[in-house]
């Protein structure tokens, strides 16, 4: 199917700026960060795009529940990451900027992508934003003296699964904004780093049943359940 330069020029945005750019400036960040202090700085998305969709749309506005929620949910973050490490503040542009700037620019992007689902197919939208950025961020990388050798079995599964793991997570996050509004689909990030817990202890073997790690997912499951009553009270009273 062809497609006309607007559609074209629409997603090559889209591509450069949610793959290519975002994921430089992220990766560029926790190379300079610790995972635990990368992995906070990150829930900011977020919060990002619950204000964001405040600005941008008539029907998703930052109520007090919201703002309440998204508060809670982050402190549940923290509190999962937590560890002698926080006591000691420092931050680097470089490190923890660059991952808050590299969440800004995720949550900025998901509302381009809610824009374009309204005209393209979702399917479309994310295959052709992730070749598109895909290929500029590795054509940068060669540019900037990167390379990639040594390839072997396991490697390359990795590769593959990293790769198959990003394009259907795009993919499901740019469906739900579809059906849904961008304030309420983004409290759902604050999920990840609990998540991340719970596959550490699977896969890593490190403790997972431990109290900060409860009482991490319960304050989050309220944040998100905070963010989200709104919406349900005035889908019922309609």
């Amino acid at each position: 199917m062809a497609y006309r330069l607007k559609n074209i020029g629409q997603l090559s945005i889209l591509g450069a700026a949610q793959t290519t750019i975002h994921y430089a400036i992220f990766y560029i960040g926790v190379s300079n960060t610790t995972g635990m202090k990368g992995s906070i700085m990150n829930a900011t998305t977020a919060f990002f795009g619950v204000v964001l969709a405040h600005y941008v749309y008539k029907n998703d506005k930052l109520s007090p529940s919201k703002a309440i929620g998204s508060i809670i949910g982050f402190i549940g973050v923290v509190i999962v990451n937590f560890s002698a490490d926080l006591l000691n503040f420092s931050f680097r542009f470089m490190g923890e900027g660059f991952v808050v700037i590299a969440a800004f620019i995720f949550s900025a992007t998901g509302i381009y992508a809610k824009k374009l689902t309204n005209t393209t197919n979702v399917v479309l939208i994310t295959s052709y934003s992730l070749l598109i950025g895909g290929i500029a961020l590795t054509l940068l990388g060669m540019i900037l003296g990167g390379k990639a050798n040594h390839f072997t079995w396991e490697s390359s599964s990795l590769l593959l699964y990293l790769a198959l793991s990003s394009s259907a997570s795009f993919y499901l996050w740019n469906r739900l904004l579809i059906y849904n509004k961008v304030g309420r689909v983004s409290v759902y990030n604050f999920l990840v780093p609990v998540f991340g817990a719970a596959l550490s202890s699977i896969f890593l073997g490190e403790t997972v049943l431990e109290i900060k790690n409860i009482i991490a997912l319960v304050l989050v499951s309220f944040g998100i359940w905070m963010v989200n009553k709104e919406d349900k009270v005035r889908s019922r009273l309609n």
